[in-house]
């Protein structure tokens, strides 16, 4: 079976880590010819996920399409779908999920509860809604690992909004974040991870690091579990997908955001769970049994994000210190360049024990850093 990807970031590469375990031809199309995929597919071809040609020539060939990033052009899988190629996520999933006014539509008219929002055309828009304040502004289109998002506590913040289509969200006053990964096939069977809570970086706005499974109350729990699989039933889309969910000080749970692709959330799955989310898609994509979501141990993902003040090739400080540490897994993700707040890899540290793997985790912290030589 012949199947593309359409990214090659590093989601991309352990897409591909995975592929090794399958009867699977593998292609990629990425605009960056050293990206962190390019050498670990069969074939790699140089071209925009947004372009529409790129896209549509990458794919008419192959007999199925999974993406890295929701960044894509839709009706360029649109056309390829009509065709025949079997494209997971679908094109209208991934169009819903990939503008954050017509998700946050979506969850509105399948009644899933979310943050009472605005919609805005352009930031003068914004003193029509002190009301809201304090409320985040998140671009429509275009954001991503915490860009496209401005949190506005008071008017005098209002001159920070977008001046695009973007969503003004009220802001819930946050106990807990979490994440779960749902997975559905062609038949609509549904397979859900335990849930991971995450913890991040006030200045970069990425995730810092994350346990699982997350310590919630078991009615918050059911809560979850039901909205994550409300939303992915309601797109109809076979594919793996990550549901951003709050907890707020009250104990209820709200959706925040999707993401219809393996996610960063997810990276624990590889070492601490029986089939990780990389392994999960390609049994959706080649139409295999689903595997077993369940946690073999309890783990924690700390990110490794480039040092401030660190711009150029890139060196791992306190690399060695770290391999030495006992269950704790390094994967670097290939990047030769550094530069603040770039995502270098992520370490996974496995333990029955909690206070171990905060421990652990805040050590690495503090001991791995990617800087310059």
């Amino acid at each position: 079976m012949k199947v593309g990807i359409l990214g090659g970031g590093q989601l991309g590469r352990m897409l591909l880590q995975a592929a090794a375990n399958y009867d699977v031809t593998t292609f990629v199309l990425e605009s960056d010819p050293n990206c962190p995929a390019a050498h670990l597919c069969h074939s790699f071809t140089i071209g925009d996920i947004t372009n529409f040609e790129a896209v549509y020539n990458f794919g008419k060939t192959l007999d199925a399409l999974t993406i890295e990033i929701e960044s894509v052009n839709v009706e360029a899988l649109e056309k390829l779908e009509q065709e025949g190629v079997k494209v997971y996520p679908t094109p209208a999933a991934i169009r819903i999920i990939k503008n954050k006014i017509l998700q946050k539509q979506f969850y509105t008219q399948n009644e899933i509860p979310t943050a009472d929002y605005v919609i805005t055309q352009s930031n003068s828009e914004l003193p029509n809604h002190i009301s809201f304040l304090p409320a985040v502004h998140k671009m429509g289109e275009g954001g991503y690992d915490g860009k496209g998002v401005q949190v506005i506590h008071a008017e005098a913040d209002l001159g920070k909004g977008f001046n695009v289509p973007s969503v003004l969200e009220k802001k819930i006053n946050i106990q807990k974040e979490i994440a779960l990964i749902v997975g559905m096939n062609a038949k609509g069977e549904t397979i859900i991870y335990p849930p991971a809570e995450m913890i991040f970086d006030p200045v970069y706005n990425l995730l810092d690091y994350q346990l699982s499974p997350a310590k919630l109350e078991e009615k918050q729990l059911w809560k979850a579990e039901a909205i994550a699989r409300k939303i992915v039933n309601g797109l109809k889309s076979p594919g793996l997908f990550a549901i951003e969910l709050f907890i707020d000080k009250q104990g209820d749970v709200w959706v925040n955001e999707a993401a219809p692709r393996v996610h960063n959330s997810g990276h624990h799955t590889i070492e601490a769970n029986y089939s990780s989310q990389y392994d999960m898609l390609w049994r959706i994509l080649l139409d295999y049994p689903l595997g077993n979501p369940n946690a073999i141990l309890p783990s924690a993902i700390v990110n490794i994000i480039g040092a401030e003040g660190y711009t150029g090739e890139v060196f791992y400080q306190g690399l060695d210190e770290v391999l030495t540490m006992e269950n704790v897994f390094v994967h670097l993700y290939g990047k030769k360049q550094t530069k603040p707040g770039r995502k270098m890899g992520h370490v996974t540290i496995i333990s029955n024990d909690y206070q171990d793997l905060t421990h652990k985790a805040n050590k690495i912290k503090h001991t791995l850093k990617a800087v310059t030589k």
